[in-house]
């Protein structure tokens, strides 16, 4: 695999009218979830991604399975859980402006995820490890198994790639930030939010951010700044890309995921870092304009006309 990934992944289901749940009659569901987003992501982008996780034994984790299976990215270290149910989480459009998440996840299979669940051989035959705040989070076995990964990963000196993704619903802010700067420490390189500096440095400056990064010793740190684009810095390196323009914002929630899945593709390409992150704010960008976490996220083909259509545009301007 150029990229694998452990995480959950969860039935998403989003009411057909905006407003209060209450007043919902009609759904839609989907498949959604950080570390999936990503490697699905990779998969369009024509990357060998692999997911590690486990889903309950039930109608929603077939749906799941078969869905990531689908798009491309490699199931063979998923186990079936035949004790433990599939998460589901509900997505609340409030108006245009505001989304609101609601989880149903404690107990799902994904958070009986541990350590002996990690191949060491499908770690060793990997290019990164992508991870993301939000696994340790489910539970105390899970966020060993995430460990556990890293340390694998760092014997087998690959690269570890970490994005924060702070939830702060499914922990206290202690626990919160004790884990996350501890896997900052572990990681080569960090994909923060200005949320997550503000939440882990007491910062909203990207730089003074990226620079705290690089204390805990993490050697490179993109700062994502939303629709501004993002901060890079690492080693001598270091300066800001733009986002892309979107028309209409259609759905907010997958874009950071989207921007990992372009960082990480320019990695394996071993593209500089300016281009990979130039292509994460593309993807990023084209994902806010579908609804929907993965419904939005392109091909190459798809990736590579934005880009050079948002380049025409600017030059016509």
């Amino acid at each position: 695999m150029d990229v694998i990934s452990l995480g959950e992944a969860m039935v998403l289901f989003t009411p057909v009218e905006d407003g209060p749940l209450r007043y919902a009659r009609n759904y839609t569901s989907r498949i959604a979830g950080a570390e999936t987003n990503t490697l699905i992501g990779l998969a369009k982008l024509g990357k060998k991604a692999g997911w590690i996780s486990r889903l309950g034994k039930d109608e929603f984790g077939a749906m799941i399975l078969s869905s990531v299976r689908g798009e491309g990215v490699d199931v063979s270290r998923v186990l079936i859980d035949a004790d433990a149910p599939t998460g589901l989480f509900f997505k609340e459009r409030a108006n245009e402006a505001r989304v609101n998440v609601l989880y149903y996840r404690n107990g799902s299979a994904a958070s009986f995820l541990r350590k002996s669940d990690i191949d060491e051989d499908y770690v060793k035959n990997a290019g990164f490890l992508y991870i993301t705040g939000i696994t340790p989070a489910l539970s105390e076995s899970a966020s060993e198994a995430v460990f556990h990964a890293v340390e694998l990963a760092r014997k087998h000196q690959k690269p570890v790639v970490f994005d924060p993704n702070l939830r702060k619903k499914l922990w206290d802010e202690e626990r919160a930030r004790r884990t996350l700067l501890e896997l900052v420490k572990q990681s080569d390189i960090v994909l923060p939010g200005l949320r997550e500096g503000r939440f882990l440095f007491g910062t909203d400056d990207e730089k003074a951010i990226a620079e705290s990064i690089h204390q805990l010793g993490a050697e490179t740190a993109v700062v994502k700044l939303g629709a501004k684009g993002a901060y890079y810095s690492a080693g001598n390196e270091s300066g800001y890309e733009q986002g892309y323009e979107i028309q209409r914002v259609a759905d907010p929630v997958g874009a950071g995921d989207g921007f990992a899945a372009g960082v990480l593709s320019g990695l394996i390409e071993d593209i500089p870092l300016r281009e990979a992150v130039k292509r994460g704010c593309a993807v990023g960008a084209m994902v806010t304009a579908v609804n929907g976490d993965i419904e939005g996220l392109p091909d190459r083909d798809a990736l590579f006309a934005f880009m050079e259509q948002s380049e025409e545009d600017d030059v016509n301007r």
